[in-house]
């Protein structure tokens, strides 16, 4: 069966969206899926917080047209396309080609079959980048820190979603909202997923991600949490995240 397409997209930084995109990755491999996570950010988050030497063929290459996606293995059950610097220029070089916005979707096809989820890390922009995300995945995630200013450009995210979906891709939905960085002890954070809920009812994810120390720690051991830290509140929040995630895409299947 092909895999399931997921893209992490939030266009503000700093929310969590690459731990999260490594975490939720690991914790699906934890419950025994094999997953491919594509780091299409040029700054490269992901892969240098996995510890990935520079490869010679990255998602750069291979949106050029110069070679298929190579995957690199982390552990049994990982692997990640890994990205490079030189993907900040492959919006203006791609601008002219024809389908450009459906060249991701189309390097997926000799990969789908290999993976149960596939998971892309977006850059925090919406560009052409993520742009070829959406138009790939079957569902969005959104990581959302539970702090007042990460509440600005919600409703621009969802404007982009509904407007692939219209356009160029009919089965795109949003798969869930994950509220990342959570303290119950504070007011605001509180307030901020409630005011989440009102917009995104039972699409924000029950569990949320606990602001843990284990998860600032584990890229700099070039580490997922679960090889860093799996006793962690970090571990456990991510893999109950995966649970749902499991779950909700099984009922969009059903």
């Amino acid at each position: 069966m092909a895999a399931n397409i997921i893209s992490l997209i939030n266009h503000k930084g700093g929310v969590g969206k690459t731990t999260s995109a490594i975490n939720i990755g690991a914790a699906l491999v934890e419950l025994k899926n094999r997953v491919l996570l594509i780091d299409l950010d040029p700054q490269a988050n992901l892969t240098l917080a996995l510890g990935i030497p520079r490869q010679p063929v990255t998602i750069y290459e291979a949106l050029r047209g110069e070679a298929e996606l190579t995957p690199f293995t982390v552990k049994e059950g990982m692997d990640v396309v890994t990205s490079t610097l030189d993907l900040s220029g492959a919006e203006m070089e791609l601008i002219n080609e024809a389908g450009r916005e459906f060249i991701l979707r189309e390097l997926f096809e000799t990969v789908k079959e290999d993976y149960d989820y596939i998971i892309i890390d977006c850059p925090p922009s919406l560009g052409l980048l993520t742009l070829n995300a959406l138009t790939s995945s079957d569902q969005v995630v959104i990581p959302l820190q539970t702090q007042f200013l990460a509440l600005q450009g919600l409703a621009k995210i969802k404007q982009v979603i509904d407007k692939v979906r219209f356009r160029l891709n009919k089965k795109l939905i949003i798969g869930g909202v994950i509220a990342t960085m959570y303290d119950s002890r504070k007011v605001l954070n509180r307030d901020v997923v409630e005011t989440i809920k009102k917009y995104f009812k039972d699409k924000v994810f029950e569990t949320y991600i606990r602001d843990n120390v284990a998860l600032a720690e584990a890229p700099a051991q070039r580490k997922d949490i679960f090889s860093y830290s799996p006793r962690s509140n970090g571990a456990k929040d991510y893999l109950a995240v995966a649970e749902e995630l499991v779950k909700r895409t099984t009922s969009v299947e059903v």
